[in-house]
């Protein structure tokens, strides 16, 4: 009888993994910011090991959540929040390195992307109407996270100075990274009319009703 309750309790602990490393994504995000945008080097670069970390913990969620079965609605909704809780930690940053290649308009658009397909998406749960999904939101993600890494360590380089910082300052000063930054954008935008296309009938179904 105490084995059985032993199994039960590390079981259902580990089934609460997956939410626990879901939050610890939105808890690093802030941590992130204040770190990285330090003076110092030394915290500036453990703000970027906070980044990576954080990153992984979601490789690290889903990982649990699939092999032992452990999904649950608290985590289909902790997941993606706190991924947006990441991703927007590092946009944030970005125009502290250079605020005309990353100026907070373009920011603001992603950013109002996201909150926009996270409503939505809380929308169709309420209406129990499942919202489809495509391999482009993915896509998305990943391009949006290789670029932030991309850019949040030129920008790393850039602080350390001496020979590293002098070859940072000239792939800023190219103008090569604002145009990826717009190509950001434009697949952030392309995703969310994706989105509202394919989930149309979310719309439809609301104006039928009215």
């Amino acid at each position: 009888m105490l084995a059985e309750w032993h199994n039960f309790f590390i079981f259902d602990s580990v089934k609460r993994v997956p939410n626990i490393l879901s939050a610890s994504r939105i808890v690093l995000a802030p941590l992130f910011i204040y770190l990285y945008l330090q003076d110092s080097l030394i915290l500036a670069g453990l703000g970027m090991v906070v980044f990576i970390f954080a990153a992984i913990t979601d490789y690290l969620d889903g990982y649990y959540a699939r092999r032992y079965n452990s999904s649950s609605s608290l985590g289909k909704f902790l997941d993606p929040l706190a991924d947006k809780f990441l991703t927007f930690a590092g946009f944030i940053c970005l125009p502290f390195i250079d605020p005309v290649q990353f100026p907070w308009w373009i920011i603001a658009i992603i950013l109002f992307r996201d909150i926009f397909v996270t409503g939505l998406r809380v929308w169709s749960d309420h209406r129990s109407l499942p919202m489809q999904t495509r391999y482009s939101a993915k896509v998305k993600t990943l391009v949006q996270m290789i670029f932030l890494y991309l850019v949040l360590f030129v920008g790393l380089l850039f602080k350390a100075g001496g020979t590293v910082g002098d070859l940072a300052g000239m792939l800023l000063q190219s103008g090569v990274l604002g145009w990826l930054f717009l190509a950001v954008m434009f697949v952030t935008v392309y995703t969310a009319f994706e989105y509202i296309w394919i989930n149309r009938r979310l719309f439809t179904s609301a104006s039928q009703k009215i």
